[in-house]
């Protein structure tokens, strides 16, 4: 599909909008009512086409954070759109104006979403795009080719082609669809296509929404039961086999901590996971180009001094056939190597030791902020001291990835992990113009109060200052 025919598809939506102004509450509530029912009814087709794509996903995994999470996005916009609805009104300077705020849809909102989890990272945007009036064209992933020629066939039973429509095709068509004129575009994926996202948006001054990701990392405490911290991170780590942008990246750990770090993520890992080649439990990594680039992460760490372990029970790190890697501790690192340097988005997991708290920081601190940071400490003065030294898109204290289990808080990055968040109202106003409205009074004061002659007015106005 060429960019002629994407500018015609843009314009239809655009035009309907135009045509047909901004939606009811009914209608708003209408579609995301669709859009739960695409889920729900197709659930079954849509978690085989997933795993079809990844050669193999974890059954679980996909109705938990793809279908579940997703209809929770679009249930809790339905319940508040009629509060997220509601004109904000602000306190006037003048007796008698009436001065407010009005949520306005942006128009025709482009998402691009990933492949890590694709129902999710379309619908949970689209929540908030739908909240807001908008109409929305969907660009998914060319890595999940299966899951998006479905998707496209679903949207097209249960949406009017100018309410949603969805644009597969390779990445040169995600460069046509990144340059559209759209009125907002929100994007999901690495850090450098992030960049050329941007760049093609600036082209035609369109604002975006930018989730990237980065390198999250989890710092622990010597007052924190290691046990419950490590239990609690590689469940993380080992969901999606670790393809998660809010996944932990690297483990900041006391020197002496080490060795039982190790001991028990051996012990906890094979509690839950007997076998991983042959575990419908453990899922696939996405292709065999990502495949190979983690296998090229550990033999770089390796060449340059680390440290490799493989949670296995055989200590076999990887399969083939299955395209599955075991979960991997690479310890001794340094940043010369390309696992700290890369976000990692697999079930790889650097540990680099500290031997004070300002070092963990500092380490922190001197590299682009993070999607979220992790930190397990019980003290709370030190929680509060984490928290405003360190700048991340959140931080989450005990515990790893839990904030986006919780839909009213804002979901989002900062510096090179993105731009903007959504989730809840955050994405109801991200997709929405916050319109200024003034009823000027009946006296009309503050018009009077520029009409000339000044010179009353100006020495009225310098008694001020007297």
């Amino acid at each position: 599909m060429n960019k002629t025919e994407l500018n015609h598809i843009l314009q239809r939506l655009r035009q309907a909008l135009i045509e047909q102004g901004s939606p009811s509450l009914a209608l708003r509530h209408d579609r995301l009512e669709r859009a739960k029912k695409l889920l729900i009814e197709h659930k079954d087709a849509l978690l085989d086409a997933i795993d079809q794509d990844f050669g193999h996903r974890s059954a679980y995994q996909g109705l938990a954070s793809d279908i579940l999470a997703s209809v929770s996005a679009l249930t809790d916009a339905q319940n508040s759109l009629a509060e997220w609805m509601k004109s904000e009104t602000v306190t006037a300077p003048f007796e008698g104006m009436k001065t407010e705020i009005q949520y306005q849809p942006l128009g025709v909102v482009g998402i691009i979403s990933p492949w890590n989890f694709p129902l999710n990272l379309a619908f949970s945007p689209l929540a908030g795009v739908f909240a807001a009036g908008n109409r929305a064209l969907l660009k998914p992933s060319e890595l999940t080719p299966k899951t998006s020629a479905l998707l496209a066939q679903l949207v097209s039973q249960y949406f009017d082609e100018t309410e949603l429509h969805v644009i597969t095709g390779d990445a040169e068509v995600g460069a046509a669809f990144s340059a559209l004129p759209f009125d907002h575009l929100i994007f999901t994926g690495s850090t450098n296509v992030g960049r050329s996202v941007m760049r093609a948006a600036a082209e035609k001054l369109v604002p975006v929404t930018l989730e990237l990701g980065g390198k999250s990392p989890v710092v622990i405490q010597e007052d924190f039961d290691l046990n419950i911290a490590i239990e609690r991170i590689l469940t993380i780590k080992t969901f999606n086999a670790g393809q998660i942008c809010i996944s932990p990246d690297y483990v900041l750990l006391p020197k002496q901590q080490q060795a039982a770090f190790i001991e028990h993520a051996k012990i906890f890992t094979q509690s839950i996971f007997s076998t991983y080649f042959d575990n419908d439990d453990y899922t696939s990594i996405i292709s065999e180009h990502h495949f190979q680039r983690l296998l090229k992460l550990i033999e770089d760490a390796k060449s340059k001094g680390a440290t490799i372990i493989s949670l296995n029970t055989d200590e076999t790190i990887a399969d083939t056939a299955s395209r599955k890697i075991a979960p991997t501790l690479i310890l001794d690192v340094h940043d010369d190597m390309l696992v700290m340097q890369e976000e990692i988005f697999g079930p790889l997991l650097p540990i680099k030791t500290y031997t004070s708290m300002e070092e963990a920081i500092n380490y922190i601190n001197a590299h682009p902020r993070p999607l979220a940071a992790y930190y397990f400490g019980q003290d709370k003065l030190a929680q509060q001291q984490f928290a405003t030294q360190t700048t991340s898109g959140a931080l989450v204290i005990n515990d790893v990835m839990t904030h986006v289990l919780v839909e009213n808080l804002p979901f989002g990055g900062v510096g090179a992990s993105g731009i903007g968040a959504y989730h809840g109202i955050h994405g109801f106003r991200r997709f929405s113009h916050a319109k200024a409205v003034v009823i000027q009074s009946e006296s009309g004061e503050s018009n009077l109060r520029l009409r000339a002659p000044y010179q009353q007015k100006f020495t009225a106005l310098q008694d001020i200052f007297n």
